[in-house]
């Protein structure tokens, strides 16, 4: 199917800047990539609550935490991996240990850093950031999701690591629609097998869904935007209902969604097969290309759903 495309960081910049007119206490960091990540748009009107640190990601993480105990809102922008690998130290110690409010803007997050290969890929931002306590997890799927989830972002008393996907993505989802913080969203009934996507994947889980429909299997797409905290209960649901689960994510397949999806059923469990980066350094190249090569094409998807259906 052909969807209208539209790049997630240039929303969450626009919508950023417009609640900043509203909101006085939001405070925007960015560690010199604010054309990246749009936070340029914050800066031009609100230049007073703008700071640039430079390539300093660590002290920016620092500050943000300072910034919290004095009542602001601070939303921290960089690249995903720099903020989950990098600033590691200064997240868990300055920030989640002392549950503070900070929303961490995790730019070209997965692959979506294409050309630049594996240094500035991010696959392994899902599994760090949901062990760290005291922060949530949520990955956002195109443009309309990002607009209607940042007034809930600024909202949320705690702290929030958004991952941002740097290329112009499908939308997915109307105008309509309503961000629920922590709650699934099914986009597709199905009796036969329940497909569970986060992320940029959504679309290609969507036409995967269509695809084995022709062939005579019902599948639910479920997508869960925030993998913390976890809707335990729909995920629980669909694997009572439709008795196999598949998940996709654009990350390593280690401690990401699909760890999180196993873990939610362990005491009922039913087949489940994880679908996103193995154990390996990614390459360069095209983004979509990426994708499909490592496994994420829609025809992977279906293949994977297909097999997994015939063990159930």
């Amino acid at each position: 199917m052909v969807r209208k495309k539209e790049a997630i960081r240039v929303a969450y910049g626009k919508a950023l800047a417009e609640l900043g007119i509203h909101n006085k206490d939001i405070v925007v960091l960015d560690a010199d990539v604010s054309s990246s990540t749009q936070s340029f748009y914050f800066n031009e009107k609100h230049p007073e609550r703008f700071y640039n640190f430079g390539i300093a990601e660590a002290n920016m993480v620092s500050a943000s935490a300072g910034l919290a105990t004095m009542g602001k809102i601070p939303f921290v922008n960089t690249f995903s991996f720099l903020l989950c690998e990098r600033a590691l130290d200064q997240i868990t110690s300055n920030i989640a240990y002392n549950n503070l409010n900070v929303k961490l803007a995790a730019n070209y997050g997965g692959m979506s850093a294409a050309p630049e290969g594996a240094s500035h890929h991010s696959l392994t931002d899902l599994a760090i950031i949901r062990s760290v306590p005291n922060i949530a997890l949520v990955v956002i799927s195109d443009a309309v999701q990002m607009r209607k989830a940042l007034p809930v972002i600024v909202e949320h008393d705690g702290s929030i690591y958004f991952r941002l996907c740097r290329a112009e993505t499908p939308i997915v989802h109307e105008d309509s629609f309503v961000f629920e913080f922590g709650k699934g969203v099914t986009l597709r009934d199905g009796d036969d097998i329940t497909l569970i996507v986060t992320g940029i994947l959504v679309s290609r889980v969507l036409d995967a869904a269509v695809k084995l429909e022709g062939e005579g299997i019902s599948a639910r797409v479920v997508e869960i935007h925030t993998i913390k905290p976890l809707d335990e209960e729909l995920i629980q649901k669909c694997a009572r209902e439709t008795g196999a689960i598949v998940t996709c994510e654009e990350a390593f397949t280690t401690g990401g969604l699909g760890a999180a999806v196993c873990r939610a059923i362990e005491q009922n469990p039913v087949p489940v097969d994880r679908i996103g980066v193995d154990d390996c350094y990614t390459q360069s190249g095209d983004y979509e290309e990426l994708l499909d090569y490592y496994g994420m094409s829609i025809d992977e998807i279906a293949n994977k759903a297909r097999n997994l259906y015939k063990r159930k």
